[in-house]
């Protein structure tokens, strides 16, 4: 056994491996881009050999120059977008391109299975499941890390009940449900995160530059990653992915029940529960309107507007996922910007007023929100942006040194090889190091007009249920 673990993240834009310690030192870093997806309207694909071809480029960097000073690569685990999804032979090579996580092509199969009585979002894997079925023929279910951790071992492997969950995996009974109207085969075998997929073969140690022999265990969802790398895995405690889109997870002792189906929970590794839920809001907007822009300089140019003269709700795509369901919402700007950088402050803003609704509706549903709160994902490397959503949410906090995913696999295989002896103690290990951005109580004031604002011009749209819309009220009147 070595001393470092290597986890791998399969993002929307790229790759991105990182081996670590179990103390949180980084050893090796490295990242490739994806450049081949198609996005047209609702489609959103992407091809499978380039994942596998990026993973290999990535692992190369993060393992360049390592030696037996320093250690050896003890474990490695996969996470990728939820709800990403393709169909394979059965040898496990792709049949064709993966469905991704926000593809709304299947919004009909969507409704057939809610009909049938299955809670499912139209942008889930299982809908995505059926289309494919449907106009290609049966194959076997894949999510996106399955593509990896095959070539990794060497032929096919189960999947994990993280990524399964949106295909409609049962975490709580550990099935299969009988509804999803699939050919016999289609469905993989699943296990729980952690578990030991098989050892890095020949083949793929010498692509990637892992060792043979290196074990291979079970990955979470890249939201769930996240959470890990963050430390938020103690009952209570909150974490807000924000990247391309925007995730929020936490950790509770039973599941957080949602009838509308907005909110899910992944199983943890120790049976325990993470509930949360994804949005189509996220920072991926910024890429669209601003392609180019030096982000740094656009936020230095948006403090001088607080609050903004526009308020937004920027869908990075149209159809809203959490913290309501509105297949049909598109991304709306109220009132006019003064300039591109009143603009910038607009669509900032607008993440973090979705950010606080989230919390709210997650408080409407009974779950505790409470507890300490960390932000991860890309986004959490401005320094400006961190500031403002601590200010909106009139909540401190913590910015891990290290925001990404990848951490979290590394921390995900150091327990699942015996590392640790729970995951919240290796991943409050590796997240050590960060900073607390506290709330400014003027600024939070600020905020709350145009928060209330937007949250009645979201119930007056027949988006946001009355329900939360008056929860969300009353919890901004009691500051």
């Amino acid at each position: 056994m070595g001393s470092a673990w290597l986890g791998i993240d399969l993002g929307t834009q790229g790759v991105r491996a990182l081996l670590v310690t179990a103390d949180g030192d980084v050893l090796g870093s490295g990242a490739a881009r994806l450049r081949r997806g198609r996005r047209e309207g609702v489609r959103h694909e992407q091809d499978p050999q380039e994942w596998w071809e990026a993973v290999c480029a990535a692992c190369r960097d993060a393992l360049d120059g390592l030696d037996g000073t320093r250690g050896g690569v003890a474990g490695v685990a996969v996470c990728g977008t939820s709800g990403t999804v393709l169909l394979t032979d059965r040898a496990g090579r792709p049949a064709g391109p993966a469905l991704m996580y926000d593809d709304g092509r299947a919004a009909a199969e969507a409704g057939r299975l809610r009909s049938a009585g299955l809670a499912v979002q139209d942008t889930w894997a299982l809908p995505k499941v059926r289309w494919l079925v449907d106009r290609h023929g049966p194959g076997r279910v894949a999510h996106q890390p399955d593509v990896i951790t095959a070539h990794l071992v060497g032929g096919p492997v189960p999947t994990d009940s993280s990524h399964a969950l949106k295909t409609a995996y049962d975490v709580e009974r550990d099935r299969w449900p009988d509804l999803t109207g699939l050919p016999a085969g289609t469905l993989p075998d699943v296990v729980r995160p952690g578990t030991r997929l098989g050892d890095v073969c020949p083949a793929a140690a010498a692509a990637t530059g892992i060792p043979a022999g290196t074990p291979v265990l079970a990955g979470m969802t890249d939201g769930c990653a996240a959470q890990i790398a963050s430390g938020a895995l103690r009952e209570g405690a909150w974490n807000s992915v924000l990247g391309t889109t925007l995730v929020l997870k936490g950790a509770a002792a039973e599941p957080v029940r949602d009838p509308a189906g907005v909110v899910y929970n992944h199983r943890a590794p120790d049976g325990t529960w993470l509930p949360g839920g994804a949005s189509s809001v996220g920072a991926g907007v910024l890429t669209a309107r601003f392609a180019g822009a030096d982000p740094a300089v656009l936020d230095a140019r948006a403090a001088a507007f607080e609050p903004s003269h526009a308020i937004a709700y920027p869908l990075v795509s149209p159809g809203e996922r959490f913290p309501f369901r509105a297949p049909h919402a598109t991304a709306l700007l109220l009132g006019e910007p003064a300039s591109d950088a009143d603009l910038w402050a607009a669509l900032l803003q607008g993440v973090a007023f979705t950010e606080r609704l989230c919390l709210d509706y997650l408080d409407h549903l009974g779950a505790p929100v409470d507890g300490p709160l960390a932000f991860t994902g890309g986004a959490a490397r401005s320094t400006y942006w961190n500031q403002l959503r601590a200010d909106v949410l009139g909540r401190p906090a913590r910015v891990p040194r290290e925001t990404g995913p990848a951490l979290g696999m590394a921390a995900l295989a150091c327990y699942g090889t015996g590392g640790a002896a729970t995951l919240a103690d290796v991943a409050a290990s590796m997240s050590r190091r960060g900073t607390t951005v506290e709330p400014r109580p003027a600024r939070t004031a600020r905020f709350a007009e145009p928060y209330a604002r937007l949250v009645g011009e979201l119930e007056s749209r027949g988006w946001l249920p009355a329900k939360v819309a008056a929860h969300a009220r009353e919890r901004l009147a009691e500051g």
